[in-house]
């Protein structure tokens, strides 16, 4: 950072602390408050949740007091600002006299308490979005993350609190907070209560055991599930990651929350439980069923890789502004790699189903220019701005944290496997982190994991961090396969017969209504290098009227090198784009063995992958 930018960050930082006059420090120095919070949802078609806290002091309170909510949620990184949905805030004593407030800042109301050992504020939240990371209510049911929910007393987020539920009739409530009552929970500090997401709803539950801890699968939704195959499989998931981990369950309970929707999905880790969107109608046939195993093993595998091995910056948190890590390609990327895994290892997939899946994910890689632009550490470092705000660009100018880092967790995996001849894989350097620094109160740097993972191979791996976790380097695909005898193969097209080039544009089309539109234009392609645009109209080729299905079937009979005539309207303005097609091949990645794989090659490959070759 440039001395400049460091003053101005020590200036903000001296102004913020200034605007706040009972800072942490100095609210931290009294006993802490009783804080109560009681959610209730009377009118569920309004999609307002209504929230009261309490704060009862031991003693006389500072004259101001200050209520604060998170503009972010740990998980997903990009500052949400749940301020906006909050409405009709109000502030009393213990008498039911109004108190004074005013808002300081977009996220942030100043109570003037006098003084008053107890006092209360209300106000509600508009909650009308379901994902995984924000708040739904509706007559169907009610779901919420606490961090956008759930206002904190400003100096007091290790503070312990209670959440009291008034659910309508019929509803349950189920959430990962330990009971304290009839629909009451307690959080031994904020960390924990915004970690803790609540489903109030008729939900149905789906219970097992692993190693005596009580599991529950709950569903809000109907849907083409089996609940005894799914019940099964996702215990065989849960019990393949413990063993993975070591064996210990470092959990007294777990809650799966499933939403079924035609509409929703993604995932997001918590402490102990996790919340899951899927399509209701996803789990048929196998093939989607397994997309829905690898959601669950990714977020279940997070319980320890994120929750508890934690990156740099990732707790405790400032719930007030962006928390900077270069560590996502680990903390999302290699937690990607181990839900596949995982399920290679419970015989869930097999061998050659995960392999099939890493040939695709290498060549989807390979159809992304932004792996030229950008690493996976500044990947991690800008998802605040970039992750979330995809745009026409994007595959240009960045690459998805996910998708590198769970290859770039495939191929530091078989490399420390081939450097230690077998004798330590990364499944050792998750174990160590977790019990190293994990156990021990400490969050891990790049340079840790960089250490860490060279402990574990017993050699440098600066190349490998220096070329493709830094820098925008090619992978070298078939130098890592080839510690457990396998290779990467283009001999196939998906048509009989050898591959061949065929004609290339480098744009994709949608077709919106009667117009056949631009969407996106891939760099280096010849359609951005001859000027089509996204957003361009195309109204003919080769002076013949298109729509999609026309145009990519009058495309598959052109050949690399012809040119084309566009004719397009970009704005209201027509006119004709002639462009030179250039050449793709129709090769598909296939990972094969290598012909006579050595011993050391097939003990790396029964390790990794759990059996013998076999295919």
């Amino acid at each position: 950072m440039l001395p400049g930018r460091v003053f101005a960050l020590k200036l903000a930082m001296v102004l913020f602390a200034c605007a706040l006059p009972v800072t942490a420090q100095q609210a931290g120095r009294g006993a802490a408050p009783e804080i109560a919070f009681t959610v209730s949802m009377p009118k569920p078609h309004t999609h307002m949740l209504e929230v009261e806290i309490q704060i009862k002091r031991q003693a006389q309170s500072p004259a101001e007091e200050f209520l604060v909510m998170p503009v972010w949620t740990p998980g997903s990184y990009m500052v949400r600002e749940f301020a906006r949905h909050v409405q009709d805030f109000a502030a009393k004593d213990s008498s039911g006299r109004p108190l004074q407030w005013e808002k300081t800042n977009k996220d942030t109301w100043r109570v003037t308490t006098g003084g008053a050992r107890e006092w209360q504020a209300t106000y509600s939240v508009y909650a009308n979005e379901l994902s995984v990371r924000t708040n739904q209510l509706n007559s169907d049911h009610a779901f919420w993350n606490n961090a956008a929910l759930l206002m904190y007393l400003n100096g007091f987020l290790q503070a312990p609190s209670t959440l009291r539920v008034i659910a309508p009739q019929p509803w349950k409530v189920a959430t990962g907070l330990p009971p304290a009552g009839k629909n009451t929970f307690r959080a031994e500090n904020f960390d924990v209560l915004y970690d803790s997401p609540v489903e109030v709803s008729n939900f149905k539950t789906i219970s097992f055991e692993v190693k005596g801890v009580p599991h529950r699968i709950v569903i809000d939704g109907e849907g083409n599930y089996e609940a005894e195959r799914v019940r099964r499989d996702v215990q065989k998931i849960v019990a393949e990651a413990i063993s993975l981990m070591g064996g210990e369950v470092p959990y007294h309970d777990y809650t799966f929350f499933l939403h079924l929707r035609s509409n929703t999905g993604g995932g997001l880790e918590h402490l102990n439980s996790t919340a899951l969107g899927f399509s209701r109608f996803g789990f048929k046939p196998d093939s989607n069923y397994r997309n829905f195993l690898s959601l669950v093993s990714h977020e279940f595998f997070h319980l320890w890789n994120v929750k508890r091995i934690r990156p740099d910056a990732l707790g405790p948190f400032d719930y007030t502004q962006e928390n900077y890590t270069k560590l996502l390609w680990v903390a999302e990327g290699i937690t990607s790699y181990y839900g596949e895994i995982i399920l290679r290892r419970a015989n869930l997939i097999s061998e050659k189903e995960y392999l099939d899946r890493v040939a695709s994910a290498f060549q989807n890689f390979q159809k992304v220019p932004g792996r030229f632009e950008m690493s996976a550490e500044e990947a991690s470092f800008d998802a605040w701005i970039k992750y979330y705000r995809q745009d026409e660009n994007s595959e240009n100018s960045q690459i998805d944290y996910y998708d590198k880092g769970a290859i770039l967790g495939l191929l530091l995996d078989l490399e420390i496997r081939k450097l230690s001849r077998n004798a330590k894989s990364l499944d050792d350097v998750m174990r160590y982190l977790y019990n190293e620094h994990f156990k021990k109160g400490r969050n891990y740097t790049p340079a840790d994991f960089q250490k860490i993972s060279e402990q574990m191979a017993g050699a440098s791996l600066e190349q490998f961090f220096a070329r493709y976790v830094r820098g925008r380097e090619e992978l070298d695909y078939n130098g890592a396969l080839a510690a457990a005898g396998l290779r990467v193969d283009l001999s196939e097209a998906p048509a009989a017969g050898k591959p061949q080039d065929r004609a290339y544009l480098g744009a994709d089309l949608s077709q919106d209504g009667d117009r056949l539109l631009v969407s996106r234009v891939y760099a280096g392609s010849p359609a951005y290098e001859q000027g089509l645009n996204s957003g361009d109209q195309i109204v003919a080729l080769d002076n013949m009227r298109v729509n999609r299905d026309f145009f990519n079937a009058r495309l598959a009979e052109k050949r690399p090198g012809q040119l084309v005539n566009l004719t397009i309207f970009r704005f209201d303005d027509l006119s004709s784009l002639p462009i030179k097609l250039g050449a793709i091949s129709d090769a598909i990645y296939r990972i094969v063995p290598v012909a006579n794989p050595s011993d050391d090659q097939k003990r790396v490959y029964r390790s990794w992958l759990g059996s013998p070759q076999s295919f």
